[in-house]
C-alpha cells in the first residue's frame, strides 16, 4: 500500500491468472446459455465464437465480478476503513496473464486522540434580574392587549389610525391598496410621512401624500420608491393592557398568583439564557479540540460539508424571498469561501466521534424512540409508519447521530474546567 497524500491511499493489486481464467469460463458459460447466433440453437454456440463475439461483454462481468471482491478482500487485510468510491485505474486485462490493477482511495484518518477533559472553558450561569422578568411579562401583556375604538376626534400621538391606503403613483402595475391599517402615530415603527400627514386629521377625512420607502424594504414593489397615497381615516382606536393581577395569571396557565407568574417567567428566561451559555460553551469546547488536534480530513467528507454549507445558503436565501438563480454569484468562488470552515466541521465531527467511541457514548433506543414519537405527533402518524419511514430514508440513523453528538458535548462541558468570564 503507498500514501499517497493527506487521507489518499493506493493499492496495486494482481489476480493470478488462474483465477482469472476460471471466471472468465463461468462468463462465458454464462453468456453461451443466453447467446442466440444464427446457425446455432440456444446455448449451443461455440465457446470460442462467444469468446469472440462477446469479448467486450465478458471482459466487463470479469472486471466487475472479480475486482470489488479482491479489493475487498484487500482492505480488509490491511485494515482500512474506505470513504467514497474507490477510483480504479491501470488495468492491464490480457489472455493467460494475472488481472493487475491500481485502486486509489481516501480512508478514515487515524486520529491520535490528545487531552479531552479538563479543558479550559469560560462560562456562568446567567443572571436574571426582576427587571429581566418585568420586561418579558410586559412583552406577554403587549400580546394580549386589546384595541378599542374610541369617539370621533382630531389623531393625537399615540393613537393608533385605522386607515384605508390606495397608492395613486410610484409604482407599476397594480396599484398597492388596503382596507383597513393599523398604524400607531408617533411609534417608532410608524414613517414619519405617515406621522406628519395622519396627525390631526378626524375620521372621514382623506389626504393625498407622499412616503419614501428604503431600498432594503421588504415589499420588493415598493422598495426604494417614492409613493404618492390616497388615504382615508376611517376611525380611531386606544391599546388596553390587561391588568397584572391573579386572574390575568390564571387566564396564562396553572398559575393561581401574579408571583406564581413571575417565578415561572424567571426560569424560563433562565432555561434559555443558560441553554444559549451552554452551547456558546460547547462551541468554544470544540474549537479548542480542533485547535489541538491536527489530522488530514477526506477531501469526500470535506466536499459534502461544503455542499451542505451552500445548500444551507441557498435555503436562507429562499425564506427570504431571494431567488438564488437571479443572482450573479461565482459558486466555484462561494464553495472555495466555505472551504476553511467546512474542514474544521469536518474535523470536529470526527473528534467528537472518537470522544464518543473512547467513552462508550450512544444513543439508546428509548432516545431514537421518543424523537420518531415526537415527529408521529407532529405529522400526525401512526408512530409505527413514521419508524418504518424513517428506517427506510435513513433518518433513524440520523437521529441516532444527532442524538449521540448531543450527549458527547454535554459529556464534554461536564468535564470542563469552567471560568468566569473577565
Amino acid at each position: 500500500m503507498a500514501l499517497v497524500e493527506g487521507c489518499k491511499h493506493a493499492l496495486e493489486i494482481s489476480i493470478p491468472a488462474t483465477e482469472v481464467e476460471t471466471e472468465t469460463n463461468r462468463v462465458v458459460l454464462d453468456v453461451q446459455k443466453r447467446a442466440k447466433l444464427p446457425g446455432f440453437r440456444p446455448g449451443k454456440s461455440p465457446a470460442s465464437i462467444i469468446r469472440k463475439q462477446f469479448a467486450g461483454e465478458i471482459r466487463q462481468q470479469v472486471l466487475e465480478s472479480l475486482i470489488p471482491v479482491h479489493l475487498q478482500k484487500q482492505l480488509e487485510q490491511e485494515n482500512l476503513n474506505v470513504v467514497g468510491t474507490p477510483d480504479i485505474s491501470d488495468v492491464h486485462f490480457h489472455d493467460n496473464e494475472p488481472l493487475r490493477f491500481k485502486a486509489t482511495f481516501e480512508v478514515v484518518p487515524e486520529i491520535e486522540l490528545g487531552e479531552y477533559t479538563n479543558i479550559e472553558v469560560p462560562y456562568q450561569d446567567p443572571e436574571v434580574t426582576d427587571e429581566d422578568v418585568t420586561k418579558r411579562i410586559d412583552e406577554i401583556r403587549e400580546q394580549k392587549a386589546q384595541y378599542v375604538n374610541i369617539d370621533p376626534r382630531p389623531v393625537e400621538e399615540g393613537d393608533f389610525a385605522v386607515v384605508s391606503l390606495e397608492s395613486v403613483g410610484g409604482v407599476e402595475g397594480d396599484p398597492v391598496k388596503t382596507d383597513e391599517m393599523q398604524l400607531e402615530i408617533g411609534a417608532k415603527e410608524t414613517f414619519e410621512a405617515f406621522n406628519e400627514n395622519l396627525r390631526g386629521l378626524s375620521p372621514g377625512d382623506e389626504k393625498d401624500f407622499e412616503v419614501s420607502y428604503p431600498e432594503d424594504y421588504g415589499s420588493e414593489k415598493l422598495a426604494g420608491r417614492t409613493v404618492k397615497f390616497h388615504a382615508v381615516l376611517k376611525g380611531l382606536r386606544k391599546k388596553e393592557l390587561p391588568e397584572l393581577d391573579d386572574d390575568f395569571a390564571q387566564e396564562l396557565g396553572d398559575y393561581r398568583t401574579v408571583d406564581e407568574l413571575k417565578e415561572a417567567v424567571r426560569k424560563a428566561i433562565f432555561s434559555q439564557r443558560q441553554y444559549e451559555a451552554q452551547q456558546e460553551a460547547k462551541n468554544s469546547i470544540v474549537d479548542k479540540l480542533v485547535d489541538t488536534h491536527d489530522f488530514p480530513v477526506p477531501e469526500v467528507f470535506v466536499e459534502r460539508q461544503i455542499r451542505n454549507r451552500v445548500e444551507q445558503s441557498l435555503r436562507a436565501m429562499a425564506e427570504q424571498g431571494v431567488d438564488p438563480s437571479k443572482l450573479k454569484l461565482d459558486w466555484e468562488k462561494v464553495k472555495e469561501a466555505q472551504r476553511d470552515k467546512a474542514i474544521r466541521e469536518v474535523r470536529a465531527s470526527l473528534l467528537l466521534g472518537k470522544v464518543s467511541d473512547r467513552e462508550a457514548i450512544r444513543a439508546t433506543r428509548d432516545e431514537v424512540d421518543a424523537e420518531v414519537e415526537k415527529a408521529a405527533r407532529q405529522q400526525r402518524k401512526p408512530v409505527a409508519a413514521v419508524h418504518m419511514d424513517f428506517e427506510k430514508d435513513g433518518t433513524l440513523g440520523r437521529i441516532a447521530s444527532h442524538i449521540q453528538t448531543d450527549k458527547t458535548l454535554n459529556f464534554l462541558f461536564e468535564r470542563a474546567r469552567k471560568t468566569a468570564e473577565s
